[in-house]
């Protein structure tokens, strides 16, 4: 499977406009450290907020990064062309983002006590939201009609290939204690709570005064308004806001307002397929 215009990566499809040979290479020799914390995610899965969470929960609530630098520097992509440019600003311990699945992680990681906390959602509303990126991103294949774009997502045409793929690789993935899961829905549910368990999770112990401020500054209503993270930055021959904002919705459910009745059983049909084998279960009603 071959998508015009990407850069091919293990049988991944990857827009050049963020990845290069040299960045992937970078990627796979990186040397991550005992105190790194990544957060995992299939794209359109809460990155931009994990990217917004993690500085201030690491740094105790301070909430100068988010204010001063964008999100792809202050925690930047594994994967892509930034990460080398930034990674001696990171302050320690250094958060990253990536969409890899676990076997593309570098050999490092696995070697490392790096920490991972993995944010997954409702594969259907992850679907809607990809499908309005791809007709604001300059950079994307144009995801043609709903319809078609339901078969490219279901086939893994699309960034870095399946959904179902992406999560058995970290569900299996034997980490033991240094891998958290976490719902998009759960964050979106009690974003409080789910701090409270992230910072548990990182050892961080923070007050429940500053779990509300992290919160408070972490809601999608304050992000949409926030230029360092909503990629208004971002020139319009990349990323155009008027097809489609870059931070659109941000609730569940949404789902409910593109499929039709046979769209959704052809979807879930699939995903139940894809996962037959699989020992964990999803937290999601697929139906």
């Amino acid at each position: 499977m071959f998508l015009s215009g990407y850069i091919q990566y293990h049988g991944l499809p990857l827009p050049p406009v963020a990845h290069s040979k040299e960045s992937l290479e970078y990627s796979q020799n990186f040397p991550v450290e005992d105190t790194d914390v990544f957060a995992v995610t299939y794209p359109k899965s809460g990155t931009i907020w994990m990217q917004e969470i993690l500085p201030l929960l690491l740094n105790g609530g301070d909430l100068t990064p988010i204010h001063t630098i964008p999100n792809w520097d202050r925690v930047p992509w594994l994967e892509e062309k930034r990460l080398a440019c930034v990674v001696d600003k990171l302050p320690t311990p250094r958060a990253m983002v990536t969409h890899f699945p676990f076997r593309l992680m570098p050999p490092s990681f696995h070697t490392s006590k790096a920490k991972v906390i993995y944010v997954m959602r409702n594969p259907k509303d992850n679907l809607v939201s990809s499908y309005y990126f791809h007709q604001m991103a300059k950079f994307l294949e144009d995801p043609g009609t709903f319809d078609e774009f339901i078969d490219k997502f279901l086939d893994g045409k699309v960034l870095f290939g399946k959904w179902t793929d992406h999560v058995k690789s970290w569900k299996n993935a034997e980490l033991g204690d240094r891998i958290l899961f976490i719902t998009y829905e759960e964050m979106c549910q009690d974003l409080p709570a789910a701090l409270r368990q992230m910072s548990d999770f990182l050892g961080r112990n923070l007050s429940e005064d500053t779990i509300q401020k992290i919160a408070q500054h972490c809601t999608f209503k304050t992000m949409k308004t926030n230029r360092m993270s909503n990629f208004s930055l971002v020139p319009k021959q990349y990323m155009d806001s008027e097809k489609s904002p870059f931070l659109r919705k941000g609730v569940p459910g949404d789902c409910k307002n593109h499929f039709s009745s046979e769209q959704l059983a052809r979807f879930t049909s699939a995903i139940r397929k894809d996962l037959q084998s699989e020992s964990f279960t999803l937290p999601y009603n697929l139906v």
